[in-house]
């Protein structure tokens, strides 16, 4: 669907074969014995079966299928594929810093990399220490349910350290209305839609928030966590002296927080004035 809708953006003229629904291959049997005849490899298990489906780029691994179809069932650990099993990742915490330049992660402990390169880095860090891993079960566009598991070694790090250095250089309005059309955003590519109008037009509101976010975050990487510890940007918004617990610079009185709890208050005091009158 993805790669239709996009051909369809792309070139209209295009005409779009989809083998599956023109040929009678109707089950993973089907696929299975037409594969052997025309000497397709297909990953088997000890028992000569195709255990699972497997879609891989370079961003993550989604298993679903066969042995991951029965959502009550835990998912056998010989599925996944990048990432250790979490109880048997390292003992020692591993800490990296991610280097930021307008929201685009760019270096990791201070070598610059390529975008390609840096994921690849990461997936390895993230792999071996279990992070990313995600058994799932999602609400695909045609509208049933389906359960995976799911593995973002390199993507998961990526948004925790994204987070990190936001939380510094944006302002709280931008980066609630970003947390607000995000859901929007996501829902767009995952059902194929990269190339429509609407989400060209969320791309520009996001480019522009994220014109301040650059510096580094720390990251610890433990036992299928990725937390972040430090962050550190040229443009941050955050202010020693107005959050200090110890004497500022006078730019923030408290004295100033009684009209603002009063006015903030008004409306809960007439509520709760109309309520009593009520007798409730």
């Amino acid at each position: 669907m993805r790669f239709e809708l996009t051909a369809n953006a792309l070139d209209p003229s295009i005409k779009v074969i989809v083998p599956r629904r023109e040929w009678d291959l109707q089950s993973r049997t089907a696929l299975l014995n037409y594969a052997e005849k025309n000497q397709i490899p297909i990953a088997k298990d000890k028992r000569g079966e195709a255990p699972f489906s497997v879609d891989a780029n370079l961003l993550h691994t989604s298993s679903e299928g066969m042995v991951l179809e029965d959502p009550t069932v835990p998912a056998p650990d010989y599925v996944a594929q990048r990432t250790v099993n979490p109880e048997d990742a390292p003992n020692q915490a591993e800490i990296i810093t991610i280097g930021y330049e307008k929201g685009d992660p760019v270096s990791v402990n201070g070598e610059k990399l390529s975008p390609a390169a840096l994921l690849t880095k990461l997936n390895e860090l993230g792999g071996k220490h279990g992070v990313g891993r995600l058994d799932l079960v999602e609400n695909r566009f045609v509208g049933m349910k389906s359960r995976g598991l799911y593995e973002t070694p390199g993507g998961t790090i990526m948004l925790v350290a994204h987070r990190g250095i936001e939380s510094i250089t944006l302002d709280r309005g931008e980066a609630h209305l970003k947390d607000e059309l995000m859901p929007k955003y996501a829902e767009l590519i995952y059902n194929g839609f990269w190339y429509a109008p609407e989400r060209e037009m969320l791309q520009a509101l996001i480019d522009k928030s994220r014109e301040f976010v650059t510096g580094e975050v720390t990251v610890k990487l433990y036992k299928g966590s990725a937390s972040v510890i430090a962050r550190t940007s040229p443009y941050s918004l955050y202010s020693m002296d107005l959050v200090t617990f110890e004497e500022g610079s006078g730019t923030y009185d408290h004295h100033d927080a009684e009209g603002f709890i009063k006015l903030n208050g008004l409306r809960l005091k007439t509520y709760a004035a109309r309520n009593k009158k009520a007798g409730k």
